[in-house]
């Protein structure tokens, strides 16, 4: 009686165990699907677009640019 018992909770929990490795594997394929993740725009951020571009602009391109005036 006891090794049946033991047999099904086994069965049951392979069972369980592949079902969600399945739905993990189409989980996956649907935000795979897509494309490619991107970036979100300053405004999600809380940046203005002259602080986007402010930060873009790297210090060697500082250097040389005319001071703001």
């Amino acid at each position: 009686m006891n090794q049946t018992r033991g047999r099904w909770v086994a069965i049951i929990t392979g069972a369980l165990s592949v079902l969600i490795g399945v739905a993990y594997l189409v989980l996956i394929m649907l935000l795979d699907s897509r494309g490619p993740l991107l970036p979100p725009p300053p405004e999600a951020l809380g940046i203005s677009a002259a602080g986007a571009v402010a930060a873009a602009v790297s210090p060697a391109d500082a250097a040389t640019a005319p001071p703001p005036g």
